[in-house]
């Protein structure tokens, strides 16, 4: 498994020398595994580790033995451990998010908060090819587009990366048992209140029993071309953007509205989408029928009609021109 995860580090580019990386550990077979074959790497590719283990206070003395276990290895291993307990029950309350949302922000905010204090370029987490596949089906249940069933990302922004992306569960709990890890087991994965735990724990089974006994490694070749076809796609999109752009600043950009209403709706779907995300670093609040408003206010060609897709942004056709712009630049009507 270990060579899989090196040709993984190659073929993804995770790891270059001189990285300092922020470990997230549970204390769970997948991220001690992980932990496990890093340290063993560090010399190899040139790269520092440090290690981070929130406690999420949820599971009481279970959740303290897991932290005392990811403590006590990182001791005996002369690694930098960092811990913190965070009440998610309490602060999904206050917040009425759900846990598993409350769960995971605390745990990117405190994987962040660490790679900043240890001045470290990127995040390790324990992601593998089973949660690829429970995440594809997960999107693909909620009627995902293509960006849904490429599933986990082996890398991404260069900084968050996946080592045991291209490994499966079994062979991951094999590894533990091989070198007696004794990883901590939480049993509240076993419990199928959330959607996740019943994809892992009813669902795929059940298409393993009935359809497909390969359905994981089925999901992972999936989401590796759809990955492969959306990065073309963006491609094309950029290059485009680049040929109709009028006006680019941090607060708004202007698109030529003839050469934007010739594109094919696939292109303009993904221009309204690049181009959101260029003025506001997210296209969060931007649903498809704002998109499709906005593609139908583009072909009437109407001077001086407008739309907000959300309370920050507003898309104009005005002057033969597509303006997107951040409300309250002060832009002259």
């Amino acid at each position: 498994m270990k060579e899989k995860v090196i040709d993984t580090i190659k073929k993804y580019k995770l790891i270059e020398k001189g990285d300092k990386i922020v470990l997230g550990v549970s204390g769970g077979p997948d991220s001690i595994a992980m932990l496990d074959i890093l340290k063993d790497l560090r010399n190899k590719f040139e790269f520092e580790i440090y290690v981070c283990h929130l406690n999420h206070m949820i599971r009481g003395q279970d959740a303290i033995n897991d932290q005392k276990y990811v403590e006590q290895y990182c001791n005996k291993n002369q690694i930098e451990f960092f811990t913190k307990n965070v009440n998610i029950i309490e602060i999904s309350n206050n917040q009425k998010i759900g846990t598993e949302e409350c769960g995971r922000n605390a745990r990117y905010n405190f994987f962040e908060e660490i790679l900043e204090k240890t001045k470290s370029n990127k995040i390790a987490t324990a992601h593998n090819k089973n949660d690829n596949a429970e995440t594809v089906l997960m999107h693909l249940l909620r009627g995902s587009g293509i960006s849904g069933l490429k599933g986990i990302k082996p890398i991404r922004n260069n900084k968050f990366i996946k080592p045991l992306i291209e490994c499966d569960r079994k062979e991951i709990e094999e590894y533990c048992k091989q070198k007696n890890l004794n990883p901590c087991i939480d049993k509240t994965n076993f419990e199928n209140t959330y959607t996740r735990n019943k994809i892992r724990n009813i669902v795929i089974p059940y298409i393993k029993k009935e359809f497909n006994p390969n359905i994981i490694e089925t999901l992972f070749r999936l989401s590796e071309v759809v990955s492969s076809e959306d990065e073309f796609l963006d491609r094309i999109t950029q290059k485009e953007f680049e040929n109709i752009v009028l006006l680019e600043n941090e607060h708004q950009i202007d698109l030529k509205l003839k050469e934007f209403n010739l594109l094919d709706n696939v292109i303009k779907n993904r221009l309204i989408l690049l181009t959101t995300k260029k003025i506001f670093g997210t296209v969060n609040g931007i649903e498809k029928i704002n998109i499709d408003d906005i593609i139908k206010m583009c072909k009437k060609n109407i001077g001086n009609k407008f739309l907000m897709p959300n309370k920050n942004l507003k898309v104009m056709v005005k002057d033969k021109k597509i303006s997107f712009y951040t409300i309250g630049n002060n832009m002259e009507f």
